[in-house]
């Protein structure tokens, strides 16, 4: 069985390619990066190193591996013509072009084909379609043929330093956590029997338990745990002195998902993967920074994603969210640097230009919340509560 992947980085190679080359497929991975391309295409294979959170370190050797450059368009088209299933994990902005090559490579074989998304992106499923569309407008018949498989990415990336990069091109760090969470209903032909996948039936209830409590309690232990030390760098230190609150705003949330999706997710279990997500967050092997967490105020302050969005969910069920709240205004005063002493860019803007004129400007403009929507009125309020005066 032959695996094409694109996307070679940390999450193609350490999560995805590996799980399929340990179960016995060959490998393909498709890059635009000559470097990795050709180190892979020499060696046929790479090491994964495994961070424990006991510090001990466990190397896994991936073989039976070759790669393409994605920019080598004939390639790419036969490797679609000939794969027996595709994957992606190059994120939202280099999406598009994938999977217009991904199309030419679907009108090359005029068979039945199924693409993982590996994608951290709502709504995968029909992102996909539509660009697919878009690119075969004179073959829509040609999309039917693709099965699109929405995931759920809960697999942490370890830092490298430059030292670890330079030692090995190719060598990739990884959490323990190796579960693939697939949609059951995205596949038209079998399901692909492989150790480490997990399908479920509504894989949006799976997407929303990954932004709303892995993603939002990341998050708020980086922004509580900097509001109360500012000089703390790594995450699990800002996190232990805040654990009992960050917890709390995951149970949080937990209950607003468990009202969405009684069908899909039960209390219990969510509360045994909020207790499995602390004891990762804890994981110093991981080199998690404050800074690096927290970082892109305008993205995680928006609606659609981890905070405001947890919010909107608990107060469309009435679910308490005080916890929640509590997070995104300690957001208003993060400031976290990198290892150099800067600032990320994006965060200096918004507080300049947007955090500067007082709540309302955030809550419209960073938020996108609109006083028209009920819901939306509700929480502004909230935030408008919490930030008091400080941001008024």
């Amino acid at each position: 069985m032959h695996l094409v992947q694109f996307g070679a980085g940390n999450i193609g190679r350490s999560f995805i390619g590996a799980l399929f080359a340990q179960a016995g497929w060959k490998v393909t991975f498709v890059d635009v990066d000559e470097r990795v391309v050709h180190e892979l295409t020499r060696r046929g294979g790479y090491p994964v190193v495994v961070k424990h959170p006991d510090g001990r370190d466990e190397r896994r050797e991936v073989s039976g591996v070759t790669a393409i450059n994605g920019r080598d368009g004939a390639a790419v088209t036969a490797a679609v013509r000939s794969a027996d299933l595709l994957a992606t994990s190059v994120g939202k902005q280099a999406l598009p072009h994938v999977l217009r090559a991904i199309a030419e490579g679907i009108r090359a074989r005029e068979a039945p084909l199924d693409l993982i998304l590996a994608e951290n992106l709502r709504d995968g499923a029909a992102f996909a379609r539509s660009v697919l569309a878009d690119a075969l407008t004179d073959r829509p018949d040609l999309v039917e043929t693709v099965g699109l498989v929405e995931t759920s990415i809960g697999k942490m990336v370890p830092l490298m330093s430059e030292a670890d990069r330079s030692a090995d091109p190719l060598q990739v760090f990884a959490e323990p956590y190796n579960t693939l969470i697939l949609d059951r209903h995205g596949f038209l032909g079998s399901i692909p029997d492989v150790a480490g996948i997990q399908l479920v039936d509504n894989i949006s209830a799976y997407v929303d338990r990954k932004l709303f409590i892995h993603n939002m309690g990341h998050a708020a232990a980086a922004y509580l745990g900097f509001r109360a030390n500012p000089k703390t760098t790594l995450l699990p230190d800002a996190l232990e002195p805040v654990h009992d609150v960050v917890r709390e705003a995951m149970l949080q949330a937990a209950a607003a998902l468990a009202a969405a999706y009684p069908q899909d997710l039960t209390l219990p279990d969510l509360h045994a993967h909020v207790d499995d997500l602390l004891f990762r967050f804890g994981n110093r092997a991981l080199g998690d920074t404050v800074y690096r967490v927290g970082r892109d105020l305008p993205r995680k302050l928006h609606k659609s994603d981890r905070m405001v969005g947890a919010l909107l969910l608990a107060e469309a069920h009435t679910m308490p969210s005080n916890c929640i709240v509590d997070a995104t205004e300690a957001a208003l005063s993060f400031d976290a640097r990198d290892e150099s002493g800067r600032p990320y860019e994006p965060d200096v803007i918004f507080r300049t230009e947007v955090l500067s004129r007082g709540m309302d400007a955030v809550i419209s403009e960073t938020c996108g919340l609109s006083e028209t929507v009920p819901e939306e009125r509700r929480v502004a309020d909230l935030l408008r509560r919490a930030a008091g005066s400080d941001h008024a």
